[in-house]
């Protein structure tokens, strides 16, 4: 006994649409597919603020540095 044969797809499918109908399962299935939509747009959107956010941190100031001379160092400390 491993897994489903095409039969028992099928009757399970059969009790399903007798016991809810087609008009019910239409619309549990219009609803299911808004709910991914709806996650699908709030993933994105979390995705974006992140790359935003990581591009107005991730800034980076070229600068050049020079080794200090014995002067400026007996100058400055």
């Amino acid at each position: 006994m491993g897994a489903f044969s095409i039969w028992h797809l099928i009757i399970i499918l059969l009790i399903v649409v007798a016991l809810f109908g087609t008009a019910k399962l239409r619309n549990v299935g219009s609803d299911l597919g808004s709910a991914i939509k709806g996650f699908r747009s709030a993933v994105k959107e979390e995705e974006e603020k992140k790359k935003e956010k990581e591009a107005a941190i991730g800034h980076t100031i070229e600068a050049e540095v020079s080794p200090k001379t014995e002067q400026e160092s007996i100058h400055h400390g």
